[in-house]
């Protein structure tokens, strides 16, 4: 299993813009990167779960494409989350 529900709360608490937010672009990408680490690591140590690895790639479309939708809006909140998950060091 990837995130418990304890985890995510925590990611969803570290990054949510209002009191009920679950599901703003930050709060997304956020737990998306966390997966993805998650599944980094497991490959690691399974190299031939080819399955896995496809649903890797989804997710890091998906996540692509929301960064790629938060650049085009607003660009501070980008910047700033870029920052936080530590993504890019050049931007």
């Amino acid at each position: 299993m990837s995130l418990t529900s304890a985890q995510k709360a925590d990611i969803v608490n570290e990054f949510k813009l209002a009191d009920k937010d679950t599901g703003s672009s930050e709060v997304q990408v956020s737990i998306m990167t966390s997966r993805i680490k998650y599944l980094t690591e497991h490959f690691k140590s399974n190299k031939k779960d080819f399955h896995s690895r496809r649903g890797l790639q989804a997710l890091v479309n998906k996540r692509r494409k929301l960064l790629k939708y938060l650049k085009r809006t607003d660009t501070a909140r980008y910047s700033s989350l870029i920052k936080k998950l530590g993504l890019r060091d050049s931007y």
